[in-house]
């Protein structure tokens, strides 16, 4: 079986790669250039974990909806490439100044639909620029539907307006990742549940399943805790009032879906 990673068989027990499906993290990371001033950015230990696992030293991993930089920053650090796309232009400014100049030549972080034919042709010149065929790994981290409002674009996911709509078009993406991956790499979707009109919607389950019918196999279903949700930081009386009250339970969960592609 081929090695994704830097794990060496010797030095097993003293990798700090976690293996367990459920990721307990009780605050995130603000070392270095994570600075968390993006609302719903995720925790750097996510990204970190997963492109240990599943990256080499100079593979490229690409981030779709690379936000704030997160997955940048980890790329960065552990000596990996990137291309990385996002719908705000602006925000990918900000990440690229954040960059060591040494290292810009191993980003390309591109403006626009991650779900457009025009985007993924752009990718794929970005890969060739950098003497690749494929990327190595793929984490999304995609808008949780329209829990939090992003930007004004009408191709942003979290202006999607039904279920159906955000599925299609995450959809788009997702096919796009795939054409560029590399065969038997992993493709990882970060991804949370929300309510809506009094009823749990399971977008983990359902973002998982879109990931099923393109083939994808799955390999793992990690559960990441949200202690560390600044939303809910020194107010736990007033959640659990709502929730006792309103007949709901508290999100304390999010979703890591690790696929395999064929």
């Amino acid at each position: 079986m081929p090695i994704f990673n830097d794990f060496k068989s010797e030095d097993w027990k003293d990798s700090e790669i976690w293996t367990d499906s459920l990721w307990l993290i009780s605050e995130r990371d603000k070392s270095g250039k994570h600075d968390g001033f993006y609302h719903g950015n995720f925790v750097p230990q996510i990204p970190r974990q997963l492109i240990n696992r599943y990256t080499k030293k100079g593979d490229i991993v690409l981030d779709p909806f690379l936000g704030s930089g997160t997955t940048a920053f980890e790329c960065e650090t552990l000596e990996r490439g990137l291309v990385g796309v996002d719908i705000q232009n602006e925000i990918l400014k900000n990440v690229y100044s954040k960059l060591d100049e040494k290292n810009k030549i191993k980003f390309a972080l591109i403006t626009g639909d991650s779900g457009s034919s025009k985007i993924l042709e752009e990718i794929k010149t970005k890969l060739s620029e950098r003497k690749k065929d494929f990327a190595q790994f793929v984490i999304l981290h995609p808008p949780y539907a329209d829990i939090i409002k992003f930007s004004d674009k009408k191709e942003d996911l979290s202006n999607t307006k039904s279920l159906k709509d955000f599925l299609d078009k995450f959809s788009l993406v997702l096919k796009n990742s795939i054409e560029v991956l590399e065969k038997d790499r992993y493709l990882a979707i970060v991804i949370g549940d929300k309510y809506s009109k009094g009823q749990w919607i399971p977008l983990g389950f359902y973002c998982m399943n879109e990931g099923m019918k393109l083939s994808l196999t799955l390999k793992s279903i990690v559960i990441k805790n949200m202690s560390g949700n600044r939303a809910k930081q020194n107010k736990e009386s007033i959640w659990k009032y709502r929730a006792l009250s309103s007949d709901y339970y508290i999100f304390k969960h999010e979703y890591i879906l690790i696929f395999k592609k064929n």
